[in-house]
């Protein structure tokens, strides 16, 4: 973790990545207090340059991430590449000696993240990844509703949306798991405040989908406490669609607890609330947290290590879905470790890698890292 940042003076950010996704950034950045954008790097150099103006921010617009870092010298980088830029993004920055906000997923695979985790480690920088989602009051009221239930058998996730993005997502071959479904799954550990154990899970996808793989799933994880949670979705359910956050349901012995994914918290017994929304949600929650960490050096609860499980989740899911079987997660966790050791690496990331030991100290490590 690298040394807090002197108060008083705007932490100075070069932001990676300028497409869609890259201007909400970019927007949300420009429009914080106590943060400067000094660069913007995309390969399409036009496009970054069209990300600054339209944000009306004074930055360096450039193709090299590496170039933009020596002539800005910034606290702190946002990767908002696609997922499969998201190491080398990130890794170059850490050695560089700067802290990194990173959009999720971490990376396409386990073991890329897990590359990720021992990058920071032997850089001494902070890797923090924005599970945006979790940063919504009404959530957080929902936890403690389900808090007061006492623990919970079941939680269950329905989330419906037909969008038409365009681009990559079309052609995933898992676009509701592996690019939409970590939110709810993320979401899942933070409101039971306990870890997944294994997952079984079925995807396919609908005849009338305009995506080419799988659009549809339905997961069921255990979890360590003996809950269940159920995650059933669409990305191609035209009508009656969900919020973006799902529909939630928990029941557990003193009853029942829902959440809209809006506003609308309810409980019985108990009553309906309506939660007014916080003043830094979403991505600009994540911001926020991860600028207290850079100004106090306090951990953030979105650390990379604090987020494998939450991708791990995600991974499982797919390979039960191709497999047809349960997939336990900590044996996946195991051998994403050994694959880890076979990807090439620097060597102090593959140093730090090595120090964690078996597979099963790796795994105790990194699931054992602090708060959901």
């Amino acid at each position: 973790m690298s040394d807090p940042i002197v108060p008083g003076r705007p932490i100075r950010v070069v932001q990676v990545g300028a497409g869609s996704m890259g201007l909400a950034w970019l927007r949300t950045l420009t429009a914080a207090g106590g943060v400067e954008v000094v660069g913007v790097a995309d390969l399409d150099v036009g496009r970054a340059e069209a990300a600054v103006r339209d944000a009306g921010c004074d930055a360096k617009a450039g193709a090299s991430l590496g170039d933009l870092l020596t002539a800005t010298e910034p606290d702190a980088v946002v990767n908002v590449t696609i997922p499969a830029a998201h190491s080398e993004v990130s890794i170059e920055a850490l050695f560089a000696g700067v802290p990194v906000l990173c959009e999720k997923p971490a990376a396409p695979t386990l073991a890329e993240a897990l590359v990720q985790a021992a990058a920071a480690e032997a850089a001494g920088r902070l890797l923090m990844i924005s599970q945006s989602r979790r940063y919504y009051a009404a959530l957080a009221e929902y936890r403690r509703r389900i808090a007061r239930l006492g623990p919970p058998g079941l939680l269950t996730t329905g989330f419906f949306r037909a969008p038409r993005f365009g681009g990559f997502r079309d052609e995933m071959d898992q676009p509701l798991l592996v690019d939409m479904a970590i939110h709810a799954f993320d979401a899942a550990r933070y409101l039971l405040g306990a870890e997944p154990v294994s997952v079984m899970c079925e995807s396919w996808n609908p005849a009338w989908s305009w995506y080419r793989g799988d659009a549809a799933a339905t997961a069921s994880f255990l979890f360590n406490e003996g809950t269940r949670y159920v995650f059933t979705g669409s990305w191609c359910a035209d009508g009656l669609e969900t919020s973006w956050n799902g529909e939630w349901r928990a029941v557990g012995p003193g009853g029942t607890a829902t959440w809209d994914g809006e506003r609308r918290v309810t409980s019985a017994p108990g009553d309906a609330a309506d939660v007014p929304p916080g003043e830094h949600e979403q991505i600009a929650g994540a911001l926020r947290e991860f600028v207290a960490a850079l100004r106090t050096g306090a951990r953030p609860s979105g650390t990379i290590s604090r987020n494998l499980l939450s991708l791990a989740m995600v991974e499982a899911a797919v390979r039960s879905a191709g497999s047809g079987r349960r997939v336990e997660i900590g044996a996946l966790l195991e051998q994403a470790y050994r694959d880890a050791l076979t990807l090439p690496v620097r060597a102090e990331i593959r140093a730090r890698l090595e120090s964690w030991g078996t597979p099963a100290s790796a795994l105790a490590r990194l699931s054992g890292s602090g708060d959901r």
